[in-house]
């Protein structure tokens, strides 16, 4: 097994910045494809986006492209999301994920981990 816990969220003016860090400890962290993803009140939970077990390779989902950039550091067990030119509508609760395959990393149930998520509320 592997735990996540995330952080690094909080309230951000439009056009700001924030960065969160989710930190795996158990199993050997760089064996996990991982994924961030988001929920808003009343919506299904969104695909953010995902990076590979070497960090080599990174894919994004359609509403975060060019703003948001996924990174990893495998000695720190840490995967990082980025967040520039926040909007409100990126406004929601934010999970990272951790799965053993590159495999249907949009889907939400290709993960078999999960932190507990860490709020990002963006003010216009």
């Amino acid at each position: 097994q592997v735990q996540l816990v995330e952080s690094g969220g909080g309230l951000v003016q439009a056009g700001g910045s924030l960065r969160l860090s989710c930190a795996a400890s158990g199993r050997t962290f760089s064996r996990y494809v991982m994924g961030w993803f988001r929920q808003a009140p009343g919506k299904e939970r969104e695909f953010v986006a995902a990076i590979n077990k070497n960090g080599g390779t990174t894919y994004n989902g359609d509403s975060v492209k060019g703003r948001f950039t996924i990174f990893r550091d495998n000695y720190k067990n840490t995967v990082y999301l980025q967040m520039n030119s926040l909007k409100p509508e990126d406004t929601a609760v934010y999970y990272c994920a951790a799965d053993d395959q590159w495999a249907d990393i949009s889907r939400p149930g290709e993960y078999d981990y999960w932190g507990q998520g860490t709020q990002v509320t963006v003010s216009s």
